[in-house]
């Protein structure tokens, strides 16, 4: 009788045995193999479906899910040890002082679709590394020869946080804002020329003579919109069936068809001496004569955010004015200094005292009711009394707006190109956020109606009713005894520059009020680096295309040897055990036939036999 031997290539699978003692559960019938063979089969396709197909999307889904809230909420300490990880400095020299940025992104991922995923870089605690000094730099306008020692702390501070063999591929972008505008040209030349001599002495960051500027308030503007829309992901152009699009004439393209992409988010922002708003236009505009284009020039910002300049996925047409005086506590300013100047006109003319003393004071629509308020004025202080009327001071302030009735102007009668209303988003920032937030605890999605109906509802109350609920803290943490003072004001100011100044319908229901994005204060330092660093990833990319093919063939190959070559080791496997078993069922058969009545009844009968060798 033959002896069976079955071998794989581990060695430890080798066995043999005889037949005669091989139970009749290892001799299934045909029909048994078949099915088991088809299962077995069956098996591995589903592996193959699951790990090697969708896995792979399912990978790469993952990679871009967890990118996108790293963009979002990326709040863990930022690992300084990867070395593909690169870093960037801005330091924003403001009218009251001075702070610097520190960003990080990893290596470009090689897809020119995509902009660098640049995000604020966070310390072992998980804090943004961030440092701000004071005062401006613009206060050493008459010793320009300390502007480099003025920002050595800032710098010595960030340099402390980056790798320094990472230091000298590190850009460093100096750039200042309002504080430095007012200076005179030559003053602001001196300061920087400080900066751009002894500031490569010192550090060894990737800094040239272009890193350090003065830059526009249309700049300003123009990196503040990139930032909120870079961390919104509206940049992204993978598109998915929730996103809200808009057709795009690309500025200066010869294309026929529009680009359909992702729509991007107006900014409107209200500090206390400015006003600011910042959207795309995303279609060509006419102009009402050639003195009005040549305006709009000056308003409207095209620039290709793209790493590629002959690409266009990544240009944009955008719009930004910025309103001086407009802010809440300029406007504000400006309103009393224009009754004031009023009564005191009627007083002389009329022999009236309205104002002079705390018994006979100026009655001020805009301040809560019985509010009692002094304001220094020249020749002497003027006492106010609110009377807490919402509409009337509406009426009030809108002639401080200077709004004219113009095709396509806005405040001041400067240009305003059209808003697609019903397909737009708006957010609001700052005293958008504060008026509708602090005080009547309205903040995030804006609706017109509830809004005017609850500030009108502030201004009637009874002034020891509001102080009353503030000393109890019903009223949000950051909010002080000015903010519920001049509420009233502000709430109708932001209502008239909302929809008279820039003529937003009433209805509107796509404006949303916010004081961080995503949990996040959103600087404009972000879009100014994301802008300036945009040439960037061609370096990343010709370093992957000098791979070639062949690189790209190998990691597809290590991926098919995680996965294709086990299933073709398992097939072969599979089809060794099923020639096993056919085999096995041959010799059985032969077997059965040469046997004698008594080895046959022995078998069925399973009693021991010294005549029948088993090996094992």
């Amino acid at each position: 009788m033959g002896r069976i031997s079955f071998s794989c290539f581990p060695a430890f699978w080798h066995f043999s045995m005889s037949p005669l003692v091989l139970p009749r559960l290892w001799l299934p019938s045909f029909r048994q193999l078949l099915f088991f063979g088809l299962v077995l089969v069956l098996l591995g396709l589903l592996y193959l479906v699951l790990i090697t197909g969708t896995g792979q999307y399912n990978w790469i889904r993952k990679e871009n899910f967890h990118r996108h809230l790293a963009r979002v909420t990326d709040l863990g300490a930022t690992d300084t040890s990867n070395p593909n990880l690169n870093y960037g400095l801005v330091v924003d020299c403001g009218s009251s002082g001075s702070r610097v940025f520190v960003y990080c992104w990893p290596r470009h991922n090689g897809n020119p679709d995509d902009l660098l995923h640049i995000r604020q870089m966070r310390d072992q605690h998980r804090k943004p590394v961030v440092m701000k000094i004071k005062p401006g730099i613009s206060e050493l306008a008459k010793s320009p020869q300390k502007a480099s020692d003025y920002v050595h702390p800032l710098l010595s501070f960030a340099a402390q946080h980056i790798p320094k063999h990472k230091h000298q591929e590190t850009p460093l972008y100096i750039l200042c804002t309002a504080g430095m505008r007012v200076l005179s040209d030559s003053q602001q030349e001196a300061l920087l020329e400080d900066l751009r001599t002894d500031i490569p002495v010192h550090f060894n960051f990737l800094f040239s003579d272009s890193h350090v500027e003065v830059i526009s308030g249309k700049q300003e503007g123009v990196y503040a919109w990139i930032g909120i829309n870079f961390v919104l992901g509206r940049f992204n152009h993978v598109e998915s069936e929730k996103d809200e699009v808009v057709e795009v004439q690309i500025p200066g393209g010869d294309q026929q068809e529009a680009l359909v992409r992702k729509r991007t988010a107006g900014v409107l922002d209200m500090g206390g001496v400015s006003t600011q708003i910042a959207y795309e236009v995303p279609k060509s505009v006419s102009f009402a004569s050639p003195q009005q284009e040549e305006v709009a020039k000056n308003l409207l910002a095209e620039f290709n955010l793209g790493c590629d300049a002959h690409r266009t996925e990544h240009v944009y047409r955008v719009y930004v004015s910025t309103f001086l005086g407009f802010g809440g506590n300029a406007a504000r300013q400006r309103y009393e200094e224009n009754i004031i100047r009023n009564t005191l006109s009627k007083n002389r003319l009329l022999g009236q005292h309205v104002g002079e003393t705390a018994e006979s004071p100026l009655l001020d629509p805009c301040l809560p009711t019985d509010l009692q308020d002094e304001v220094l004025a020249v020749p002497q202080k003027v006492h106010l009394r609110g009377t807490g009327d919402f509409d009337l001071c509406r009426r009030l302030l809108q002639p401080f707006l200077n709004h004219t009735n113009d095709t396509h102007s806005s405040l001041n009668g400067v240009y305003q190109p059209p808003i697609d209303y019903p397909n737009s988003q708006f957010y609001g920032f700052s005293e958008f956020y504060y008026c509708t937030e602090d005080v009547l605890r309205m903040g995030g999605d804006f609706n017109s109606s509830k809004y005017a109906s609850s500030a009108k509802s502030y201004c009637a109350t009874q002034w020891k009713t509001l102080k009353g609920r503030f000393d109890s803290g019903l009223y949000a943490s950051h909010a002080d005894v000015h903010r519920l003072k001049y509420q009233c004001f502000k709430s109708a100011w932001m209502y008239e520059v909302f929809h008279t100044g820039f003529s937003f319908p009433k209805d509107y229901k796509n404006l949303r009020t916010a004081l961080l994005v995503y949990d996040k204060e959103v600087q404009w330092t972000l879009g100014a680096i994301l802008y300036r660093t945009r040439f960037l990833p061609l370096r990343d990319m010709q370093q992957e295309s000098l791979k070639g093919i062949h690189a790209h063939w190998r990691h597809s190959f290590s991926f098919v040897n995680n996965h294709y070559l086990f299933l073709a080791c398992f097939l072969i496997v599979l089809l060794s055990i099923l020639l096993y078993l056919l085999r096995l069922r041959r010799i059985h058969s032969r077997t059965m036939q040469h046997c004698t009545p008594s080895t046959v009844k022995w078998l069925e009968e399973g009693l021991a036999s010294a005549t029948l060798p088993i090996n094992l």
